[in-house]
């Protein structure tokens, strides 16, 4: 039973919230007993309340809102290898991490992969992973030299923009499509190429929060695309 605050488990824990630790260790962790079993991987640590740690000490490394019953720590390398689907969000300077979340939850409902620019949230931060709901670990993750080479070679390229564009609704998405999407502040980077830009028409707000838009983007190809 862990009944010190300096044990060296609960010192991984606390160094994995920030994100230049998850990167130098290959490490991330994920909080409460529906989250460890949405895991398709073996923890490399399972911390349980109670059991092998005095759950005082499990609530002050959790970051969830209500003390977690259960931690586990596990590795990148055992979540989805980067690969090529269908349909694809490529995220560009996405830095909201409930928004990266969120994403990877609505790719995994029609089956996207979703590729994420320098600049994007770590999807394996605790807001992320809160928001993608267990989804982490059935979409692919693609990053780095991955996105530019998807940009260029994998399907129609549509750029999602609040302002301007071709209704969404009107833009032909049959087949392989990777859609484009900006901070919600500064947009899509100029320099990104893209095939057409589509906005999603709406009346009252002035514009769709970027998990939004991608989950309605899905949605449209998805009904363009009933059999892929």
């Amino acid at each position: 039973m862990i009944t010190s605050r300096d044990n060296e488990k609960l010192k991984l824990v606390r160094k994995l919230h920030e994100r230049r630790w998850r990167d130098k260790l290959g490490l991330f962790f994920v909080e409460g007993e529906d989250a460890v079993a949405a895991a398709t991987a073996e923890p490399v640590e399972l911390l349980v309340a109670g059991e092998n740690v005095d759950a005082a000490l499990l609530a002050e490394v959790g970051t969830a809102a209500h003390p977690p019953r259960v931690i586990g720590v596990y590795r990148r390398a055992d979540l989805p290898a980067a690969a090529a689907r269908p349909v694809t969000l490529a995220l560009f300077g996405v830095a909201d991490p409930g928004n990266v979340g969120t994403l990877v939850r609505a790719a995994d409902g029609f089956g996207a992969a979703v590729a994420l620019s320098a600049g994007c949230a770590d999807p394996t931060g605790p807001k992320a992973l809160r928001a993608s709901a267990g989804s982490i670990w059935r979409v692919p993750l693609l990053q780095g030299d991955h996105v530019s080479v998807l940009t260029r070679e994998h399907g129609n390229r549509v750029a999602l923009v609040a302002h301007g564009g071709v209704p969404l609704a009107e833009v032909d998405l049959r087949g392989e499509v990777v859609f484009l999407l900006g901070a919600e502040r500064t947009g899509l980077p100029a320099e990104v190429e893209r095939d057409v830009e589509a906005r999603i028409p709406i009346d009252g707000a002035e514009s769709l929060n970027v998990a939004a838009a991608g989950s309605i983007a899905l949605y449209e190809w998805r009904r363009q695309n009933p059999s892929l």
